[in-house]
Parts: structure tokens; sequence; C-alpha cells
């Protein structure tokens, strides 16, 4: 206590950072946890007094249970077949001398980039009723694509990218000359992949596993799309209770239920597999020759992430044809007609993502290079909690999120429902984690006598973050502004409760596209979507570039 009355006293004593520490204290609370609150709230209190009506109505449905083992299984058939997809192709690329490896870096990150459900989009469009590979070239027109299977195909194409961006860095901590050193010995390559490699490897598959099945069950495009009536998934049965039913209780209801295993996930992988990282890497020289794979497998797993990419690349090449063909599955004459409509009647929906999108990111990175120097330089009451506060955005599914702002902000004295403010507040707050955890890393690398010798020499400690802290953690902070745009451009689960006549957006146009049988259109949208994200990012890693040269190619490779 004495502890704390003195770091407030310190805290005190700099308005300027007492003042800041306070207004992001409000803002956690106020766009983070008062949502979250207020469906748990909504779910257990009616007429001012507590109540388990509805979630024992939740709980009494067979057909809400079912959609809640069907949500759990999805989430642990993804992370297990996603980390292992995921593992090969980092493994591959870490620990063997094949061909293309840039390339099949590129494909791999190429699904992280581009709407989540395009996946699902492309898999209507190659194995539907109407679809290319069973209708024009198998000649099957009553092909069961709906339900577990195209549903968990499409969630591995859309989720393996986190892992493998996971995995290879972990890999790559690895100090290959370990493995050198237990075949030096005399074992075996597969006894030393068993027994070295694979050991420390596993706290980082771990971390994967759970970190997919926290996405896997926030995912709410590629379930709507795909999921069919036989297979209910938890995300879709809130979003219906709510827009079909207008049974906002129960949708509450529906997603309390939802945050349970996401939260739990959430803590497991931030508390306990955190801790159980190993590092090998000890300063001394690592240059090793790649002994650990023998031809025969290296060439065997060369085969099989080829396969994984001509997936990714059949995938992405359907879209593009599915925006030229004219009717897709009947006439695939080529035509511009689906771009005049993006450019026509949608093109409002394009100019308001690319408004939302482009003003919430630099706030939510500069956002989150601030709250990553309050936690790592800072002593204050209430650091910890701002710090998991903060990062528990990411645990949440969207549709919970949607929610809970949709009941936080629908009402006096935080009126926002319908405007340009909720969906940006919704933006920043949800993808903060990001910029927060990268800006972390970085200033747990710089050593903080340099700041404190800058306070030392006279400056104050706005001219210190300024002048020193800010430049150092620029790569993080640029990072984390590539991350929030694609977000951004590309969410879904929380937008689509979000959005409204005066403010609408390309994925919610895109679902509305599908929905509608229109998917030469919704193929087009996809299209300009991932081309305005490509662009936004080459603008932004050729601009850190230009400013830091080398040490910002080196952060964006990461």
């Amino acid at each position: 206590m004495k502890e704390k009355l003195r770091q407030l006293r310190m805290l005190s004593k700099d308005p300027l950072l007492f003042t800041i520490v306070i207004i992001i204290f409000v803002s956690v609370i106020l766009f983070i946890l008062y949502p979250l609150v207020k469906v748990i709230t909504v779910s257990v209190v009616a007429d001012g007094r507590f109540t388990a009506a509805n979630l024992i109505k939740v709980v009494s449905s067979w057909h809400l249970r079912q959609a809640f083992f069907n949500s759990i299984l999805m989430g642990l058939l993804t992370a297990s077949l996603g980390s292992l997809v995921g593992f090969i192709f980092a493994f591959t690329v870490t620990r063997t001398n094949i061909p293309l490896k840039k390339f099949f870096n590129i494909i791999a990150i190429i699904p992280i980039i581009s709407p989540p459900f395009i996946g699902a989009l492309a898999i209507i469009m190659l194995f539907g009723n109407n679809g290319f590979i069973t209708s024009t070239l198998l000649g099957l027109f009553n092909t069961k694509i709906y339900g577990i299977r195209g549903l968990l195909f499409a969630q591995i194409v859309t989720f393996f990218p986190v892992a493998y961006i996971n995995l290879k860095g972990v890999l790559e901590s690895i100090s290959p000359t370990l493995e050198d050193a237990a075949m030096d010995l005399g074992g075996s390559r597969f006894k030393v992949f068993r027994k070295v490699t694979l050991p420390l490897a596993v706290p980082g598959i771990a971390s994967s596993m759970l970190i997919l099945f926290i996405e896997t069950l926030a995912d709410f495009g590629n379930p709507l799309i795909l999921a069919g009536s036989r297979f209910p998934i938890l995300s879709v049965q809130a979003y219906l209770e709510i827009t079909g039913m207008y049974n906002l209780p129960k949708g509450a209801a529906i997603a309390l239920i939802l945050l349970i295993p996401s939260l739990t996930a959430f803590f497991l992988q931030k508390y306990w597999v955190a801790k159980k990282q190993y590092v090998t890497i000890t300063g001394k020289p690592t240059t090793s020759t790649i002994k650990l794979v023998s031809p025969a497998v290296k060439w065997l797993l060369f085969s099989l992430i080829s396969f994984f990419a001509l997936i990714i690349i059949m995938i992405y090449a359907t879209i593009v044809w599915g925006a030229f063909a004219n009717v897709w599955g009947s006439d695939n004459t080529l035509t511009l007609r689906h771009f005049a409509y993006v450019f026509g009647v949608g093109f409002e929906s394009v100019k308001d993502t690319i408004i939302i999108a482009g003003l919430s990111t630099p706030i939510s990175g500069f956002l989150g290079m601030v709250i990553a120097f309050l936690v790592v330089r800072k002593r204050f009451p209430g650091r910890q909690f701002i710090e998991v506060t903060s990062l528990l955005s990411f645990a949440v599914p969207g549709t919970v999120i949607g929610i809970g702002y949709i009941l936080a902000f629908n009402s006096y004295p935080f009126l926002l429902t319908g405007t340009l403010a909720i969906l940006m507040l919704n933006f920043i707050f949800r993808y903060i984690p990001v910029g927060i955890q990268s800006g972390i890393a970085v200033l747990r690398q710089i050593d903080p006598s340099i700041e404190e010798a800058a306070i030392d020499l006279g400056a104050d400690a706005r001219s210190t973050f300024r002048r020193i802290t800010l430049p150092m953690m620029i790569p993080a902070f640029f990072s984390s502004l590539i991350y929030s745009f694609v977000r951004a451009m590309t969410a879904i689960s929380a937008a689509i409760f979000l959005v409204s006549s005066r403010w609408n957006l390309m994925t919610v146009q895109i679902m509305s596209q599908v929905e509608s049988g229109r998917l030469g259109a919704a193929a087009a949208f996809s299209l300009v979507l991932v081309l305005i994200i490509l662009t936004a990012i080459f603008v932004i890693r050729n601009l850190l570039l230009y400013r830091y040269g080398k040490l910002g190619g080196t952060f964006l490779k990461i």
C-alpha cells in the first residue's frame, strides 16, 4: 500500500503523464470492459433483478447446445489441423534448403491480408452446386459442401498462417547447432527431431493451438456462409437471435456462453504457455549445415507445402476469375459489370471502409505504443489492470464485442449507434493488443539508461518520450499500423452489428452479396479489398524502409 501511494505521488508530479494515465484508464474501462459488463448484465438481469431465465433457455435448447458443442469441436479441429499445417510449412522453410522459400513464405501469409471468409466464398464457387470442379468438371449437381467438411476446410485455410508465423519464429529461435550436436553423438534424424527439436517447439505449438482455438471461436464469416442449418455455430446463432428474432437478452446470453471458452484459452495462452517458452540462443556462432532432414523427407515436405500452396493459389485464382466471369457456373465470358457495380452502387461502402480504417489505424497504433511505454517504463497503481484489460479485446469474440457495443452505446449518455464514432472506437480498441505487444517487445530490448541519461541532462518526460523513446519504437508502430489497417479492412464479426445506412463496410457488402447469390459481385468486392490492402502495406513498408533503412525492413519481416 505504501508503495502504491509513493507511485501515485510520483505520478502526480507530472501532470501530463497523470492525465494520459487517467484518460487511458477511463478509455479501457469504457470501451473494453463496459461493453462486456453490459453483455453479462443483460444476460442475467431483467427488470432490475437477477434472473437465469435467458441462460436456462440457451442451455435447455437442444439446437443451441449443439451449436456450443459444434463451436468447441470446430475450434479443436482447426487448432489441431491448422497448427499441423503451419508447423509443416514453418519446419520446411526453416529446416530445409528447398527452392522457392520466399515464394512459400508469401503464399503462407496471403490469407492474413484478405477477408476471413474469402476461403468460404471460393469453396462455394469451386465445390458448390454450381461449382466449377463439382458441376463443370465432374458433373455433380447435389454436392454437400455446407456443414463441417466445408467449414473446416475454410477455417484451416484462413487460420493456418497465424500458426505458421508463430512457429516460424519459434523454430528460428532454436539453435540448429543443438540438432547438429545430437546427430554427431549418434542420434538418427528422426530421434533428434523427436527428442530435441519437437520438445523445444512444443510451447510454441501449444501457443499456436490456443490462438487458433480463440480465432475459430471468434470467427463469424466462414460459419455464416458454410455452416448451414445442420451444423449450427454459436457465434452465428447469437447474430441470428438478435437480427432475426430481435431478442437482445437471449443473444447476449449466447454471447456470454461463447465468452467462457475464449477467455479460458486466452489466459492459458498468455499466462501458462508463455512462461514455458525456451530460448536456445547463446550468443555463440550458430552456423550450421542442414542435416536434420534427409533428401527424401525434404522433397516429401516440399511436395506437401506445394500442395497447400496450390490450394491457396486456386482459391485466389477462383476469386479473380469469379470477379470477371459474367455468371459464375453458367456463363464464364469475361465482363467488367461486377466492378461497375462495386464502383457504382457499392462505392459508398468502399469509401466508408477506407475512411474508417484510415482514421482508426493511426490512433490504434499510437495508443498501443503509449500503453506499451506506460506498462514497461512506468510504475503506478493500476498498471497491470491497464495491461490485462487492453489485451483482453484479443480474447473476446467479435460477436460478443459487437453485441456489447450495441447494448453499451445505444442510449444516453453514450448514444453512438449508427455513427462513425462507434465503428472507429470498435476498431481502435479491438486491434491495439498487437501494437501493445510489439511496443513491449521493443522497449524491453532498449536499455532504460538511455532515457535516464536524457532526463539527467534536463529533458522532461514529454521531451524524452518524443525525442528518445518514440523514435526507437517507430518500427513497432509501423508494424502495428499494418496489422490494424488489415484487420479494420477485413473485419466482419463485430462490425456487422454496428454498420448502418450512413456507414457501411465492404466486408458486410461481400457477405450480403454471397447471401443473395451474387457471387460475381462478392468476388469483385473481395478483389478490390485485397488490392487496397496490398497498396497500403506497400506504402507503409516503403515509408518505413525509406526512413529507417535495414532496421525497418528487418522489423517488417518479423
